[in-house]
C-alpha cells in the first residue's frame, strides 16, 4: 500500500479522533512509530493541521472502527487511495514522501534486474532524470551507501503492467538494433567479395596490357632512333644547301669585282 497524501496531517487527525494504535496509524502512514508517539504527545505536530482520511475517500468509518475493535488489524484503504500512483495517473508529480525518497532504490532495482530496459524508459517508469540514474550506475550518487534495491511495483511508483511493457519494447529494440547490425555486416561482406572478384577479373587484363606495353616499347625506341636518324640527315642536308649557297654568293662577287677592270682596259 502507498501512503496517503500529507501523511503528518493524516495521523494527526488519526491521533487526534480515534483509538488506534500508533503502530496502526504509523502502518497506515508509512512513517515511525516513534514519530506517531512524538505527534501524540504534541512534540511535532502542534503547528499542523490534521486532515481527515474520511473526507478524503481514503478511508471509510466502517474501515476505522473494525481496526479500533482489533488492534491487530491493518488500516486498508479505499479502492482509489490504495495506489496514489494510479489515482494521479494525469498528475504524476502526486508521490508521498516515501515514494520520492524511495525513487533511487526503484531505479538501484531496474538496473539490477533489468539491465536491458534504457534510461528514457526509467525516467518515464519512476519519473526521475537522467543525471539520477547515471549518478546511480556509477555510484556516485549522494546517498549511495544508503541506497537498497527496491521493486517499483511494490513501492507504488509504477504498475506491474508498465514495467513489463518497458523490458519488451527495449528488448524488442535491442534485437531490431542486432538484427541491423548483423545485415550491415552481411553487406558489407558481399561488397568486399564483389571487390576481390572484379580485382582478379582485372588481372590477367593488366597483365597483358602490361605485356603489350613491353612489346611496343622496342617498337616505339626503333621509331625514335629512325627518327633522330632522319633529323640527322635532314640538318646535314641544310648545312650543305648553306655551304652551296655561300660558294654561289662569293662567285657572284668576285664576277661583280671583275667587271670594272675590263672597263678600265
Amino acid at each position: 500500500m502507498t501512503a496517503p497524501l500529507m501523511p503528518k496531517a493524516t495521523a494527526v487527525w488519526l491521533v487526534e479522533n480515534t483509538t488506534l494504535t500508533f503502530k496502526q496509524i504509523a502502518d497506515f502512514c508509512e512513517l515511525h512509530e516513534l514519530e506517531i508517539q512524538a505527534i501524540a504527545d504534541g512534540d511535532v505536530s502542534f503547528n499542523i493541521i490534521g486532515l481527515s482520511p474520511v473526507d478524503n475517500n481514503q478511508l471509510t468509518l466502517e474501515e476505522i472502527k473494525r481496526c479500533e475493535a482489533d488492534s491487530s488489524a491493518k488500516l486498508v484503504a479505499n479502492v482509489l487511495e490504495r495506489n496514489v500512483k494510479l489515482k494521479n495517473t494525469k498528475a504524476k508529480k502526486m508521490l508521498s514522501p516515501t515514494q520520492r525518497s524511495e525513487k533511487p532504490s526503484a531505479i538501484l532495482w531496474i538496473i539490477k534486474n533489468c539491465p536491458e530496459v534504457i534510461d528514457a524508459q526509467i525516467c518515464k517508469l519512476v519519473g526521475t532524470t537522467k543525471p539520477t540514474i547515471d549518478a546511480i550506475r556509477k555510484g556516485t550518487h549522494r546517498d549511495m551507501v544508503n541506497i537498497r534495491p527496491k521493486n517499483p511495483v511494490t513501492i507504488g511508483l509504477c504498475s506491474e503492467k508498465d514495467l513489463d511493457k518497458a523490458i519488451t519494447l527495449c528488448r524488442t529494440r535491442a534485437e531490431n538494433a542486432l538484427k541491423a547490425k548483423e545485415k550491415k555486416t552481411i553487406k558489407k561482406k558481399k561488397s568486399l567479395a564483389a571487390k576481390k572478384a572484379t580485382t582478379k577479373k582485372a588481372t590477367p587484363k593488366a597483365a597483358a596490357k602490361k605485356a603489350a606495353t613491353k612489346k611496343a616499347a622496342p617498337k616505339a625506341a626503333a621509331k625514335k632512333a629512325t627518327t633522330k636518324k632522319a633529323a640527322t640527315k635532314s640538318t646535314a642536308k641544310k648545312a650543305t644547301t648553306k655551304k652551296v649557297a655561300t660558294k654561289s654568293t662569293a662567285k657572284k662577287a668576285t664576277t661583280k669585282k671583275a667587271a670594272p677592270k675590263k672597263k678600265a682596259k
